[in-house]
């Protein structure tokens, strides 16, 4: 769900009212002052007074009406002057400085609902050049670059705003935060907000429900969403209907369905009828294990409710029984929401496919598949993405690379998960210039890999023996923040090893071992064996030090001698000290190193 909040101030009245001349004169009392020549009397108090009420018999009055009217006139001139120009630099020069900064508002927020993301910055610039700011200005600019996927210059932006009341504002800070969640980087949002409460920051309900939204996707998300819930109580905010609506999709992308139910009744006991979204997102949790029975009462609650059900939850009602494997059914709701006109995108047929395939019947979704294509269903590529996948699955590799192909052929759109797809067919079927290609593609449109693009190429490059290959592809993987799989680094670690790589072998076990998670043991003991192969003993007697409960008596022995052999003579002490923690008898061991030790 995509969560729209308002920012800033919203529009302020171009045209302001003329305040009426009685607003210089409070509580007019007779003084002897007054009595002076030009001095306002009672009378003359009188007569002001009265005269927004009487005919306009004042020239000045009418003067003064007429000059707003052709000022009102010349700004909004001014303003579709610069909406319609060919070369905006000399529209804002040409009149830009007769516009006031709600005008300058108005014609940034134009920009920006076009997505014509160049005339948007170039209008903030020259805004911020000439003095013409304010919070609704950077709060709305800054939003759009949030919808341009542009968060690196937005965060820019907010860093350089040297004005603590507009760098604390709400709406500007809602707008930076909401900025990083749309662009998938929720952790970072949730260490800006730490920093923008240390700041000053005072956070709203929009605050919450933004940070919350970026739960949705974010791995442990449930319990960040919990942590938020608990943190706007204690501030003293309410849960709305647009919290509860969050939360609930955040429990159904968690797998949390009893928490779905706990937070949909606990919504409606606090007064918050639910919504479309609200049953959607509860009938999305029941899909989640494929929980078709209450799904179907839930529909029975949404009619009884006097709603429609729509496209979103008919669609939905179709995700619950496809993972409930109820195919038969299945194809019922399919052919209601094609009769409704709901099928005309690829998602019912793709929810269809995915679910043939996966149990097994791979031709039939291909026939939903082919008779997709007959009706020219309009396609992200996401069809095509499931059936290369079940294809790759099924082992039917050359079919898996023909549909790849046949994409390539027919459509230029791309996005990691079909880029992912296609690489996944060609690694499967051994198309090391496919594989090329298909890398060099996510270059040229600057599409960042995920953890599944490293994943799937470690693992090819492993098949081919390109072990080194596979190394500098695990080396960028982690540079990029991903973490690999325990299993994939300790194969590439046995690889690299017999292949005589040593020392990039002990880097894969150290991107391991210094990651935040627990580790198989014996990886302790295979990295020993390698690095006593390479010579590396300084990076051996690390492990053992670090490591000696988990290591064996023989390969600690074999290490011993090594180091009696080849070690540095210096580190012999800390190396009975080492072997001495992991409780085995060294008796002889230490013999032999401190024989060599006096023999030096």
């Amino acid at each position: 769900m995509e969560t729209s909040c308002v920012f800033g101030n919203g529009f302020q009245h171009i045209l302001t009212r003329p305040s009426p001349i009685t607003s210089s004169v409070s509580n007019p009392r007779p003084n002897k002052k007054s009595q002076s020549t030009g001095a306002i009397t009672p009378s003359t108090t009188s007569t002001i007074l009265r005269e927004p009420f009487s005919r306009p018999t004042n020239a000045s009055t009418t003067r003064s009406r007429h000059h707003l009217s052709v000022s009102y006139k010349a700004r909004q001139s001014a303003i579709l002057d610069i909406q319609e120009s060919s070369d905006l630099d000399s529209a804002l020069a040409r009149s830009g400085r007769m516009l006031r900064v709600q005008d300058l508002n108005v014609i940034l927020r134009h920009f920006g609902k076009l997505n014509r993301w160049q005339e948007l910055s170039q209008v903030f610039d020259w805004m911020q050049q000439n003095g013409k700011t304010s919070i609704a200005s950077y709060s709305s600019y800054i939003k759009f670059l949030g919808n341009s996927l542009n968060s690196v210059k937005a965060l820019a932006l907010y860093n350089s705003i040297k004005d603590k009341s507009t760098r604390n504002n709400v709406s500007v800070c809602n707008s930076v935060l909401s900025c990083l969640v749309r662009n998938g980087k929720f952790e970072n949002s949730i260490k800006l907000f730490q920093q923008m409460k240390h700041d000053g920051l005072i956070p709203d309900i929009v605050t919450y429900s933004t940070l919350l939204a970026g739960c949705t996707k974010a791995r442990g998300g449930y319990a960040k969403a919990l942590e938020l819930v608990q943190e706007l109580k204690c501030n003293g905010l309410r849960m709305d209907s647009v919290i509860y609506g969050i939360l609930l999709s955040v429990c159904a992308s968690n797998n949390q369905c009893k928490e779905a139910e706990s937070y949909f009744n606990q919504m409606k006991d606090e007064g918050h009828p639910p919504n479309v979204f609200h049953y959607s997102s509860l009938l999305n949790a029941y899909s989640m294990d494929g929980n078709y029975e209450k799904a179907d009462e839930l529909v029975e609650e949404i009619k009884s409710a006097g709603l429609v059900p729509n496209k979103v939850i008919l669609t939905t009602l179709l995700k619950v029984y496809v993972r409930g494997g109820l195919f038969e059914k299945s194809r019922g709701l399919f052919k209601d929401l094609e009769a409704l006109g709901y099928a005309e995108d690829e998602m019912p047929y793709c929810l269809l496919m995915d679910g043939l395939a996966k149990a097994g019947h791979i031709y039939e979704a291909k026939s939903i598949f082919d008779e997709m294509k007959k009706k020219a269903v309009k396609t992200d590529g996401y069809s095509y993405s499931i059936m290369i996948s079940a294809f790759c699955r099924s082992g039917l590799l050359e079919e898996a690379k023909q549909l790849a192909c046949d994409f390539e052929a027919e459509y230029d759109r791309y996005d990691v998960v079909i880029l992912n797809t296609m690489l996944c067919a060609y690694c499967r079927a051994g198309e090391m210039e496919n594989v090329m290609k298909m890398m060099k593609k996510m270059d040229e449109l600057a599409i960042s890999p995920d953890w599944n693009t490293f994943n799937i190429l470690i693992k090819y490059f492993c098949k081919e023996r390109l072990y080194m290959l596979a190394y500098r592809t695990m080396e960028d993987m982690h540079r990029k923040g991903h973490q690999p799989e325990e299993e994939l680094c300790s194969s590439l670690i046995f690889h690299l090893g017999k292949s005589g790589a040593h020392s990039e072998a002990f880097s894969v076990y150290k991107m391991l071992r210094y990651s935040k998670r627990t580790m198989c043991q014996a990886l302790h003991e295979k990295i020993l064996h390698i690095l006593i192969a390479g010579r590396l003993l300084k990076d051996a007697y690390v492990v053992v030090k670090d490591n000696a409960r988990f290591i064996s008596w023989p390969a600690m022995k074999k290490f011993a001698t090594s180091f009696m052999k080849l070690g540095n003579v210096n580190l012999i002490n800390d190396v009975i000290k080492a072997i001495h923690s992991s409780a085995y008898k060294i008796d002889q061991v230490k013999a032999m190193l401190l024989i060599r030790q006096q023999e030096t």
